[in-house]
């Protein structure tokens, strides 16, 4: 079995997902290699496995999206043409933001008539997936979880080890936030509550570098926090060796997204054991469901204090064992759903 990806591994700093899961392929003597258009060109592939399509479309400007668009439907066509079978895993249902609403609507449209198969992260996930895009109905589908993150970053402090390198009181309520930031993400809602909540105990880590794309969140983030001392903006790259310190020393996960299919980061925090706030949305449910709901605590609507307090409450004093259960997020188990979803769709779906 050859695949090609994109992408395979050269986003693992940003997102080590796609390197857990082509490294557990490998291991199954799948030959994996990184897309270009050179390799996608000079040698067969048995899939072309692509993630975040829409990030084709992130361009500057509107010639650049077209071309970008029409560009990479071409190079699906040449592989389809060689024999070669398109396979999308669906993170998100749509792109965050629209930049070009119109080119990436009709790049969609276009897109999706050109699959022969697609990887769920949820049964929730393909569930809407199908809702909102029925022409996949006919397609191949298999649901296959995201992996957890546990042993991939080192783990070797524990809560107060962390905190008094951080130099956090022991007794303090510490809240982290975690990850990537991006407008959906909702982090000035969740400094401008916790600012109103207005517990002097309480610290706020705003761990995550804030997407280039989008300069004036930096702006908006630190108007929100305005000197508070209660908060920590931490607002860049997190090496792998320190993240245990942000989701060690905390009592809770906060990821109050404004919209989410799925999240890497409650796994990440669940990966540390440490107990998640998410909004009631997307598959978040069924992450609760997955790991009980002494791990995971989810809300309706927006973030307000009376959500903040409760879930405080629940992570600080709440019952739960002393590790989260990720047994079904194992990326040796997933490598291989993977490997079968790849000859399901080879062997069993040719397109009209």
């Amino acid at each position: 079995m050859k695949v090609i990806a994109k992408p395979a591994f050269k986003n693992a700093a940003k997102n080590p997902y796609n390197a857990l899961l082509y490294s557990a392929l490998q291991n199954l003597d799948v030959e994996i290699a990184e897309f270009s258009v050179k390799r996608l060109k000079s040698s067969f592939w048995d899939i072309w496995h692509i993630h975040w399509p829409e990030s084709l479309l992130e361009r500057k400007t509107r010639i650049s999206t077209w071309w970008s668009a029409k560009k990479y439907l071409g190079l699906i066509d040449f592989a389809r043409q060689q024999g070669t079978k398109i396979v999308w895993t669906i993170h998100d249902l749509k792109p965050h933001h629209l930049f070009f609403p119109h080119l990436e609507q009709q790049f969609w449209s276009e897109f999706l008539q050109r699959l022969d198969g697609v990887i769920a992260l949820t049964r929730t996930g393909l569930q809407l997936t199908h809702e909102r895009m029925p022409i996949i109905g006919g397609l191949p589908a298999f649901i296959i979880p995201h992996g957890h993150y546990r042993g991939i970053y080192p783990q070797t402090v524990d809560r107060d080890a962390a905190r008094q390198r951080l130099g956090i009181p022991q007794e303090a309520t510490v809240l982290t936030y975690f990850g990537q930031i991006r407008p959906y993400k909702n982090v000035p809602r969740l400094i401008q509550v916790v600012r109103e909540v207005r517990d002097a105990n309480t610290t706020l880590l705003v761990c995550g570098k804030p997407d280039r794309k989008h300069s004036s969140l930096v702006n908006e983030i630190q108007a929100a926090a305005a000197a508070d001392t209660r908060i920590r903006l931490l607002l860049n790259y997190i090496a792998d060796n320190d993240v245990q310190l942000y989701l060690k020393a905390a009592d809770l996960l906060i990821l109050p997204y404004k919209n989410i299919l799925n999240s890497g980061s409650a796994l990440l925090g669940l990966s540390f054991d440490c107990p998640v706030l998410v909004p009631n949305l997307g598959a978040m449910a069924e992450l609760q469901t997955a790991v009980g709901p002494d791990w995971v605590k989810t809300y309706e609507g927006e973030l307000d204090g009376t959500v903040l307090r409760e879930a405080i409450a629940w992570a600080r004093w709440g019952s739960r064992g002393k590790q989260a259960p990720l047994d079904p997020y194992d990326w040796g188990t997933i490598g291989q759903q993977t490997l079968d979803a790849y000859y399901g769709i080879r062997t069993t779906y040719e397109p009209a």
